[in-house]
């Protein structure tokens, strides 16, 4: 695999011509596409001009974002000075092998299939749990997953390209389940409750990847922490959305209430640092009990005072 770098080269004006030119075939805009990636427009817009590199995991889940094939986009014939390059049919993505069987069963979020990591990954997932980041290097990932330490390069090039992946994989997991949670609410209230108790199941379920995510951001490179900062805003952004939204409708009475959201989300984020698969919650359980605690700090009333 490439190595993770998002610095601009030469080459990422064509590669941003040629992503421009498979959205555009797709018929997709500039905004439906970052809303799907859980970037900014911006990002997106400095990506098609060639202003910022694009690692290859990012452009694989923009090429998925799209329906079609890596090797499809990299193959369309674009003249990066042409601002409307020429269009050529898609074929569609090959299917992939998902990571794990609950990723295709489409809204049904609250279901949990165990992951299905390359061996490499799983292994610096346990080590990244096991030690920390810093702590943990190429050679005792191998030992884990039973490799040389050549054989770990042959797939990935860095620690960090296995923490970025781990990152996005579980940022992008969660949002998926997110979308589908909220979907489901008729009501601000309700749809503040399915995002909680989403919050809740994957903190628990994933509690190793919420772990790393909650531990290791200060040890990702700054373009990487801002990618996946960002994509964690969105989560907190879309809690925030429905309690403002319960606020103008009496329905919450929280005296602070954009400082109950934060709290709220802060106490789902840090399942992992204590929940464990033994204990005498299961994380169906604990996510019950998340959404009343997360009610009482939004001081929830049930009727709206005439």
């Amino acid at each position: 695999m490439a190595i993770i770098d998002e610095r601009p080269r030469p080459a990422d004006a064509i590669l941003g011509a040629q992503i421009r030119a498979a959205r555009l075939s797709r018929r997709i805009s500039l905004r439906a596409l970052s809303r799907t990636l859980g970037v900014s427009p911006a990002t997106i817009s400095q990506i098609e001009n060639g202003n910022t590199g694009l690692s290859v995991v990012r452009l694989g889940r923009i090429a998925e974002a799209l329906n079609l094939d890596v090797s499809h986009i990299l193959t369309i014939d674009v003249d990066p000075e042409n601002p409307k390059p020429r269009l050529v049919p898609p074929s569609p993505r090959s299917p992939a092998r998902p990571r794990s069987t609950a990723e295709s069963t489409g809204s049904d979020w609250r279901t949990y299939a165990p992951l299905n990591f390359d061996p490499v990954l799983q292994a610096a997932l346990e080590e990244f749990v096991a030690i920390g980041y810093h702590g943990t290097s190429m050679r005792s990932i191998a030992a884990r997953c039973g490799l040389s330490v050549a054989g770990i390069y042959h797939h990935y090039t860095s620690k960090q390209q296995m923490l970025v992946t781990l990152l996005e994989y579980a940022m992008t997991d969660l949002q998926r389940r997110s979308d589908a949670a909220r979907d489901e609410g008729g009501s601000p209230v309700e749809r503040f409750g399915l995002l909680i108790e989403n919050l809740a199941l994957y903190h628990t379920h994933r509690r190793e990847l919420g772990f790393v995510g909650a531990s290791e951001m200060r040890s990702l490179d700054t373009a990487n922490r801002t990618a996946i900062a960002d994509m964690r805003s969105i989560q907190q952004r879309m809690i925030d959305v429905e309690v403002e939204a319960a606020v103008r409708e009496g329905r919450f009475r929280a005296d602070h209430p954009y400082e109950a959201s934060r709290a709220v989300v802060t106490m789902c984020t840090a399942l992992p640092t204590w929940w464990r698969p033994d204990g005498p919650s299961s994380p169906e359980q604990i996510a019950e009990h998340y959404v009343r605690f997360a009610l009482d700090l939004m001081r929830y009333a049930p009727t709206v005072r005439k």
